[in-house]
């Protein structure tokens, strides 16, 4: 009989209120009202399976411990909730157009693990489903009507929290638009619920089926090598063999992986067990979030080329960005004058397309203004 993923069981153990965590944090009374006020504002949800990665004995220097167990860091209430404009890219209820080629679907709310330094602390989480919306027909209808989308990314929340059902009624219609060459899924389920995956053949015969129609890609985000285990790379297997392309984008954080020892190691394993990394970016400036895990620029920048020094080929496409509100822009690296090139990868304005320029950085800038103040390249 084919395997089937037990939604009922997956949700044994999770660890969503703070009394649950006082066996991996030693609370005070205080201190736990404050990880409860936390809460209220910003859910917990930790797996079983990815609570079982945390060293205790390194106590609140686990890097894993810092990913999925909130800090009272979280009550800064500095930075912004929306730091990239995805409000102003809506055009419908869960979808974002903000890239010509590229249509941008916020499928869910809910995800089977609440990053710490998730960028969508506004939606993640929420009781309603508020930015996003089960409107399946009219965003495809949306989509099929803007020949110039190419391809769509559907995420949330986390796209694999979706049904099988819900999930197979993406991909009929969307695999129907002559104008897409392909379909993404933004999900780390390989990271924090493996089983979801390779325990779920109806998931995986659906993949494969579709995969015939057009090509798929599960885009998700290992951040550390400890997150690569054995129950992880065997999710990365099942879908391979299904033929779906599985890539990797990390986010650069203080405390878990800004090292390069550490983050070379990360693209090294990647690489090995068939994930390409193609992005590294910038953490954003968050509500929360920011003062937690935020990296200076200057100090990203040399973090990031340590660790491409130590790989090959399909390594080295990695590329280190960040997502402004204009678009997605790459730090190229440091001029010899000390400024910061920069390249927009991506734009969403027609004259900012392939941008080449320089901007200067303190040491302890994290982020470009909205307004950027575009210096010469040379």
């Amino acid at each position: 009989m084919a395997k089937k993923f037990d939604w009922n069981e997956a949700g044994k153990g999770l660890l969503t209120e703070a009394s649950q965590i006082k066996s991996y944090i030693d609370l005070s009374d205080e201190e736990l009202k404050k990880m409860e006020e936390i809460l209220d504002a910003y859910p917990m949800c930790i797996t079983p399976y990815y609570l079982s990665l945390i060293d205790k004995a390194a106590g609140e220097e686990d890097p894993i411990r810092k990913m999925c167990i909130p800090s009272v860091s979280e009550t800064d209430m500095s930075g912004a909730f929306d730091t990239s404009g995805e409000g102003s890219n809506t055009v419908l209820r869960g979808l974002q157009h903000k890239y010509h080629a590229t249509a941008l679907i916020l499928s869910t709310s809910r995800c089977a693990m609440y990053c710490r330094h998730c960028f969508r602390k506004r939606l993640v989480g929420a009781d309603s489903e508020g930015e996003t919306e089960g409107n399946i027909a009219e965003m495809a209808e949306y989509v099929g009507s803007h020949p110039e989308i190419s391809n769509v990314l559907i995420s949330g929340g986390d796209s694999f929290l979706n049904t099988n059902e819900v999930i197979k009624e993406y991909l009929d219609r969307f695999t129907q638009i002559d104008s897409l060459d392909f379909i993404r899924f933004g999900t780390r389920i390989p990271v924090v619920l493996p089983e979801r995956i390779y325990g779920d053949d109806e998931l995986l015969d659906m993949l494969e089926e579709y995969g015939k129609k057009k090509q798929l890609f599960l885009v998700t985000q290992f951040n550390h090598p400890k997150e690569i285990t054995q129950e992880s790379i065997k999710a990365v297997e099942a879908l391979r063999k299904r033929g779906v392309v599985v890539r990797n984008q990390t986010v650069l954080l203080k405390g878990v992986n800004a090292d390069p020892a550490i983050l070379g190691k990360l693209f090294k394993q990647l690489t090995s067990i068939g994930v390409i990394p193609y992005y590294i970016f910038q953490c954003r400036p968050v509500t929360g979030v920011k003062n937690q895990f935020q990296v200076p620029v200057l100090e990203g920048i040399d973090i990031v080329q340590k660790a491409k020094d130590m790989q090959n080929g399909q390594g080295k496409s990695v590329r280190y960005c960040m997502s402004h509100p204009k678009g997605k822009i790459e730090f190229v690296g440091k001029t010899h004058s000390g400024k910061v090139l920069m390249k927009f990868h991506q734009a969403k304005y027609d004259e900012d397309a392939g941008r080449l320029f320089t901007v200067e950085m303190t040491d302890t800038d994290c982020w470009l203004p909205e307004d950027i103040e575009y210096g010469d390249v040379l």
